[in-house]
């Protein structure tokens, strides 16, 4: 698809060096083709949302070219490792005519007047940027070829850039630094420019290594726990012994304030806060706290009761289990909590003073952030600047800004700088989960043709209340109502089937468990995508057709059957394997674009049961072919390692990991009990394939990588072992691998054999 050439429109901003932005009213919106049939995600999706909510704001967002020839932007999105800053660099350069390694990245600072341009989220940051800063940049340079024109005696239309330099046809030139100044203009003017067509790409869609990847593997960057804030010392929090307890009583505050290195400890409604001069001082001072708590939010909960309230919530289905002429398929799944905590543990810097507040974080709705703790503080939103800071992962946990409100309540209380730092244990144990939720299936067939589809999903219910990233919609969203709003919203603008199967209906129940949930990689799309294609395999068995032929048969769209084909092809799909191996194969649509997983599972005893110290072995992924159309790949590296970080989350989702929940608190309490995909399960073969389906316009990849592979990896486990999986994780209900740590002190003691480990 070729899309005619347009002129956008935008402004050169008055300023001291050239400044331009472009104006986004006129930005086009990617929509998707319109099938005969459509979901509602198939004609307006999360995606077209959240473009179109930051489409007003998105000209107040600049592009600034600096007198030593480099371009500089602020980007009002988080960069918490998923390659957004290359990703942007790269879009800048292009248009720019500029060496990427020119351009200067910077994390913007939250700014209320962007309203819903300040969320990352929904990997919706490449498709709602794409137009905006490239039209910001190729106005700066036109405006640089119109200086230029003045200073080498020629007319624009002679003019030539290449790598920051303006030349003439005789042979002169300048370069962007040297007509920084020049360009420059005295008033804001509103200018047209054309934008380059995808033909003319020398950086789009070239692969990139990620601009910060050195100084991320040789330790040189710096995230919050880095940032050198006067004054600002460690601080924690001893926490109750169950989920969301708060403190009546400290017995031994005066003691406690008199161990070595400590300088405050304080009550603040999550817990008690201690302040020290050094981490594993203030780890001491926790330990040490006599606290009597009140009870949580899940007194007494376990993963029995909250199944119990799933299936009591569960939406009945229509169409009857007896039907006179049509053949029934009946599926049910359930899916344990999941940990949502990133590599970075939570953290935060906050510098609270009488009439004003300072605080460095990992952000990603850092408007909320700002406009939360202003309120909470009793102050402006002016008063409060909120430094957005590069985070160390995410997978949607950074949505919240859990450590922020509490630096801040920590500092307030003290009146001092802190330094907060979350404990691995209470990330794992208070930190945000993926809800427990249930999906129940109903298929019906006949003579060969699949009739309805029926899904009723039922969850914990999801925490939405960053809302789209301001103040109002984050309180609507808290309200009872307005929360069940948010969910069922989002469900209905994320899921889909992407089969033709006649009548299909999707519906998402929801029970308030009182736990800390959040959008964890996808939201809802692993659990209902895994539900819907084990059900796809029953299907397919059912009708005596292949598993990879019946999806391909029922496919909506060539897209779809690309990306299929693709992975079945380079996977070969159908080879002879052994005994208790096989493969399995599954699709995933969303954000504007479509993947395949061909998976390969071993599940042969040797490999079962193999002793693993202080890990868990099980089945093993042997080998994963990924295809994925993202529409216009702007970093296809950048994409290749999103798509590997998916499959990972995948296969996890699918075997390993999970929390615990028993009597009002999760039993995993930190990385080493919390069995994310080892390094012992990683597979041996991973291959990911980026199609070209000729798009115009990027999709989002964040997180597009899981849910194909978390049911790509169930699929292959079924026909392994000749059991379908009710359950996820598989091995959740195993005997548990680990010895739970004691909830009373809440955190272990720090290792003292460090050095023995050391290399």
């Amino acid at each position: 698809m070729t899309l005619p050439r347009r002129t956008f429109l935008g402004y050169v901003l008055g300023a001291s060096t050239l400044v331009a932005a472009a104006d986004l009213g006129l930005a086009s919106t990617a929509r998707a083709e319109i099938p005969s049939a459509p979901q509602p995600p198939e004609l307006y999706d999360l995606n077209d949302l959240l473009t179109d909510a930051a489409t007003p704001t998105a000209n107040l967002i600049t592009v600034r070219i600096n007198t030593d020839g480099t371009a500089s932007f602020a980007l009002p999105r988080a960069e918490v490792g998923q390659g957004i800053t290359t990703s942007t660099a790269m879009l800048i350069a292009e248009e720019l005519e500029l060496p990427v390694d020119k351009v200067r990245v910077t994390l913007a600072d939250a700014r209320p007047e962007l309203l819903f341009n300040q969320l990352t989220g929904g990997s919706n940051t490449t498709i709602s940027t794409f137009t905006p800063i490239r039209v910001a940049a190729a106005i700066a340079r036109h405006a640089l070829l119109e200086a230029a024109a003045i200073v080498l005696g020629d007319t624009v239309d002679r003019l030539t850039t290449k790598l920051g330099v303006i030349e003439a046809p005789n042979g002169t030139s300048i370069t962007y630094g040297e007509l920084a100044n020049a360009a420059a203009s005295g008033k804001t003017r509103r200018v047209e420019v054309e934008l380059k067509p995808r033909d003319e790409f020398s950086v789009i869609g070239t692969s990139q290594n990620r601009l910060d990847a050195r100084d991320a593997v040789t330790g040189r960057k710096r995230f919050t726990m880095d940032l050198d804030v006067p004054d600002a010392l460690p601080a924690m929090i001893c926490r109750a012994p169950t989920l969301n307890g708060t403190p009546s009583y400290v017995h031994n505050q005066r003691e406690v304030e008199a161990m070595p290195g400590v300088t405050d400890v304080a009550v603040v409604p999550t817990g008690v806060a201690v302040r020290a001069r050094t981490f594993g001082q203030c780890i001491d001072a926790v330990r040490a706290l006599r606290v009597d708590w009140r009870g949580g939010t899940a007194v007494g909960k376990s993963d029995r009761t909250v199944h119990r309230e799933l299936k009591a919530a569960e939406l009945p289905l229509v169409v009857p289990d007896v039907d006179p002429l049509a053949r029934t398929v009946d599926a049910e799944f359930t899916f344990y909590f999941r940990s949502n905590s990133a590599l970075e543990t939570n953290c935060a810097i906050a510098d609270v003073r009488p009439g004003s507040a300072e605080i460095w974080s990992g952000m990603k709705s850092p408007i909320v952030a700002q406009e939360e703790i202003a309120a909470m503080l009793g102050l402006l939103p002016t008063a409060v600047t909120a430094h957005v800071v590069e985070g160390g992962g995410s997978f949607g946990r950074k949505l919240f800004h859990d450590a922020a409100i509490e630096a801040a309540q920590v500092s307030k209380a003290m009146g001092k700088p802190v330094k907060l730092m979350w404990h691995r244990t209470d990330d794992s144990r208070a930190g945000r989960a993926h809800p427990m939720a249930t999906s129940r299936i109903r298929a019906t067939h006949l003579l060969g043709n699949v009739l309805t589809f029926e899904q009723r999903h039922t969850s914990v219910k999801t925490d939405f209340g960053h809302g789209v990233g301001e103040i109002i919609t984050a309180l609507a969203a808290r309200l009872p109502v307005g929360d069940l709003g948010f969910s069922e919203t989002i469900f209905t603008l994320t899921q889909e089937v992407p089969y033709n199967f006649g009548v299909v209906d999707q519906l998402l129940s929801e029970v308030d468990g009182g736990f800390n949930t959040g959008s964890m990689r996808n939201i809802y799309s692993p659990d209902v995508c895994t539900a819907r294609e084990l059900t796809v395999d029953l299907l397919a068995r059912k009708l005596r057709k292949d598993a990879y032929e019946f999806r391909r048969e029922f496919a909506k769209n060539k897209r779809l059957r690309t990306v299929l084909d693709t992975a079945a092809e380079a996977g070969d799909w159908g080879r002879s394997m052994p005994a208790n191996t096989a493969q399995g194969i599954a699709v995933h649509k969303e954000y504007k674009g479509l993947n395949a997983a061909l998976v390969e599972i071993d599940c042969r005893p040797e490999t079962v049961d193999r002793d693993i110290r202080d890990g868990v072995g099980g089945p093993r992924v042997t080998k994963v072919v990924m295809a994925v159309d993202v529409g216009l790949a702007i970093n296809p590296r950048g994409l290749e390692a999103q798509m590997q970080g998916g499959i990972m989350d995948g296969i996890a989702l699918a075997l390993t990991s999970s929390l615990h929940l028993d009597t009002g608190h999760f039993l995993e309490g930190s990385w080493d009990d919390y069995f994310y995909t080892r390094q012992w399960n990683v597979p041996p073969e991973v291959e990911v394939i980026v199609v070209d389906s000729g798009v115009e316009q990027p999709g989002g990849a964040g997180e597009f990588g899981v849910a194909s592979t978390f049911a790509a990896v169930a699929c292959a486990y079924a026909r392994a072992t000749g059991r379908v999986p009710s359950h996820f994780p598989i091995n959740h209900r195993d005997p548990l691998a680990f010895e739970p740590k004691p909830t009373m002190p809440p955190i272990p003691q720090s290792p003292t054999d460090g050095l023995e480990h050391t290399y």
